[in-house]
């Protein structure tokens, strides 16, 4: 009995008391599925669009559907710029109370085209990528480097953070963000195909 009590205690450390490191697997799971779901969004929106459908513009000012699909693609790469700034500073629990936005409300933000913003310059379309199918391929590679990344790491992403205009967020939201980014213009293309004079075919 004294044997069995012994090794109970001299092994609780380990499976109770270890620090808790990396995202749990509920987040990994998250990350991975809204990253997925809005990869395909983008693919099930475009697919079947003709070349005079995707560059159709409501009004001159306005982004066209192969236009959005650029600025994904930029926007994309620069995540991954955010996020690898800030996984290069050492994680710091201590400022967990900068994050004052919850996932769930941090996605509600992003996706809610109510409120309109000027895109900087860097992040507008410019045909950078060449031609709509290598933009898009661009984007969708992008894309799968991400959610292998989530669906592999065993970085502290919580701890680590990021800046955005209205605050700080941690490293899975940065990951959030940018899904919740590219649903936001998913229904921009969307407004598009709903305009008066959107081609037929």
């Amino acid at each position: 009995m004294k044997y069995i009590l012994f090794t109970v205690l001299l092994f609780a450390p380990f499976n109770f008391m270890a620090p808790s490191n990396g995202i749990t697997e509920e987040e990994r799971a998250f990350a991975v599925s809204e990253l997925t779901r809005t990869k395909n969004m983008v693919q099930k929106t475009i697919e079947n669009l003709s070349m005079e459908q995707l560059n159709f513009k409501s009004t001159p000012e306005t982004w066209s559907i192969a236009e959005c699909v650029e600025h994904l693609a930029i926007s994309e790469n620069s995540f991954s710029e955010m996020l690898q700034g800030a996984l290069q500073t050492p994680a710091d629990a201590s400022k967990r109370d900068q994050v004052k936005l919850s996932d769930e409300a941090l996605l509600e933000i992003i996706t809610d085209r109510s409120n309109k913003v000027k895109t900087p310059e860097p992040f507008e379309p410019s045909g950078k990528f060449g031609s709509h199918e290598e933009t898009l391929q661009a984007f969708h590679s992008k894309r799968a480097e991400h959610i292998t990344y989530v669906e592999n790491t065993d970085d502290d992403l919580r701890n680590h953070y990021g800046q955005l205009p209205f605050g700080t967020i941690d490293g899975l939201q940065i990951l959030l963000f940018m899904s919740g980014h590219t649903e936001r213009h998913v229904k921009q293309m969307q407004e598009v195909m709903a305009s008066s004079g959107f081609p037929m075919e």
